[in-house]
């Protein structure tokens, strides 16, 4: 009996390939990396045959492992990048332009005229979201006004537009199946909060047309089939899909309303279960589906406030200024020092998102003296990635008007402890961390899982999730309130 979950986990910076039993047992897991393109300032490409040459590798890695037979393969998952935008021809699927990348600020400019028009009220009240180059549907427009010959394959009904998990189903599929999910198609402000589908005054405004749009369909359930994919067999279902952050929210088993996971990769992200009506924030955060189980389900809801660069604030110290050799060499030279020591570093690589949404910031370093060591600006980046998500859970309780839950964790860098207490006593909340820190993967195993009845419903995840450790308050409120400030004048200094 087919018993097992594929789940491919199309990330920033590479793919995760892996497999879940029905015990919800991660029992292997690989991850091949690939080139990051950087045309010019603030511009982020990938490579889409890059992408699919890394899923392949993957999908090679783990069948030589022998867990399974590729028959045994009940369904398969994805989750992505989320906000990564492409074309390709729906002929042979060759892509028509590289991607670009969520990071990329290519389209400020329009964003900034959109703004200046008076559109970011309808745009945050239609989607949710607000007008900034992070999100898709602007980078589709950019797209198909600066790719060659687009105009002739346009007229000729060819051009197929999507994020990462089109692209890969289309892959898949063998180009049978154009398709999204809620999730995903929530991350392009084309998408109506209220219908679940295509708004046509959003790709009116940023003239993108329908026909080349995939379907829009739940998160949980079969999308399409494999056809052609060397190693697998013809006719595995294509069952679950959901953008990185709402899947990890799932695999963290926050189901109900007030749930809330922050996950650690190449940014930070903190999402909470609203449950099932769209709660608008009043403080710079967005509203996106969490995820919609099956065609007759209630979408779940979440608020959602993400900082571009947290591990790739890590990544840029180990290749840029070649302080270490490997990313989680950071903690120990952290550890050198007892404290930032008034050492401030505002990330700001690739712009700010939430709550500041300055997408022309730039990264700052300050507080530096003669006496400052290598350890003290280690120590200034861990706490950057803390302070970043305290700014979030701030806005997000304003919203709520309450104090949010202790918050679960997990991502790469939520294996670090230093930066796990950092984390708790800067925001003044328990954290708790889970046993499969990849939850990303794990939410996009439940998704396909339950989109076959391998498991009935959530309830039966939740026993399946377990915490690994919890790290609790060590900071006094005092100490707490000086923190926040110095970080606060630093980033009044990045957003002059």
């Amino acid at each position: 009996m087919a018993s097992y979950i594929l789940a491919i986990d199309q990330g920033t910076t590479g793919s995760t390939v892996a497999l879940m039993d029905a015990k919800g047992r991660m029992r292997a897991s690989v991850n091949y990396e690939f080139p990051q393109i950087y045309p010019r300032p603030g511009w982020v490409e990938h490579r889409p045959a890059d992408i699919w040459t890394s899923v392949q590798k993957g999908l090679r890695a783990i069948l030589r492992k022998k867990i399974c037979k590729p028959s045994e393969i009940a369904a398969i998952g994805i989750t992505n990048q989320r906000e990564t935008a492409l074309l390709w021809d729906r002929r042979d699927g060759e892509p028509l332009n590289n991607a670009i990348v969520w990071q990329c600020r290519r389209t400020t400019d329009f964003c900034s005229k959109l703004q200046a028009g008076g559109h970011e009220k309808k745009v945050k009240r239609v989607t949710g979201l607000v007008l900034d180059p992070y999100f898709s549907a602007s980078k589709f427009r950019w797209l198909l006004k600066n790719t060659a010959g687009v105009t002739k394959l346009l007229k000729s009904g060819r051009v197929a537009a999507g994020t990462i998990d089109s692209y890969v189903i289309w892959k898949l599929s063998g180009g049978a199946t154009h398709a999204t999910d809620v999730s995903n198609a929530s991350r392009t402000s084309l998408m109506s909060l209220k219908t679940l589908d295509w708004d046509r005054s959003m790709m009116e405004l940023f003239q993108v047309p329908r026909s080349i749009l995939p379907e829009i369909l739940p998160s949980s359930g079969v999308m399409g089939h494999t056809a052609g994919v060397p190693g697998l067999p013809d006719g595995i279902p294509i069952a679950g899909v959901a953008g990185d952050q709402q899947s990890a929210l799932f695999g963290q088993a926050c189901f109900d309303p007030g749930d809330a996971k922050c996950t650690f990769g190449t940014g930070s992200f903190i999402l909470m279960n609203t449950g099932s009506e769209p709660l608008q924030s009043r403080s710079g955060l967005l509203t996106t589906v969490g995820w919609k189980l099956g065609k007759s389900g209630t979408p779940s809801y979440a608020l959602e406030g993400g900082a571009f660069i947290c591990g790739a604030a890590v990544q840029w110290l180990r290749d840029g200024l070649q302080m270490i050799k490997r990313a989680p060499d950071i903690e120990a030279l952290a550890t050198q020092v007892e404290d930032h020591d008034g050492v401030e570093f505002v990330p700001a690589l690739t712009g700010l998102g939430a709550p500041h949404w300055a997408p022309e910031a730039r990264g700052t370093l300050s507080g530096v003296t003669r006496g400052t060591q290598q350890g003290h600006i280690a120590r200034a980046t861990l706490d950057a990635m803390a302070l970043q998500n305290a700014d979030i859970l701030r806005a997000m309780e304003q919203d709520l008007g309450k104090r949010m839950k202790p918050l679960r964790v997990d991502g790469g860098a939520a294996s670090n402890n230093l930066l796990m207490q950092i984390q708790a006593n800067v925001l003044g909340r328990r954290l708790i961390r889970p046993e499969l820190i990849e939850t990303t993967v794990a939410g996009a195993c439940y998704l396909a899982g339950l989109g076959i009845d391998l498991w009935s419903n959530p309830a039966q995840l939740r026993k399946i999730w377990k915490a690994e450790q919890e790290f609790k308050v060590e900071m006094t409120a005092a100490a707490r309130r000086k923190r926040l400030a110095s970080w606060q004048k630093a980033l009044d200094r990045t957003l002059l």
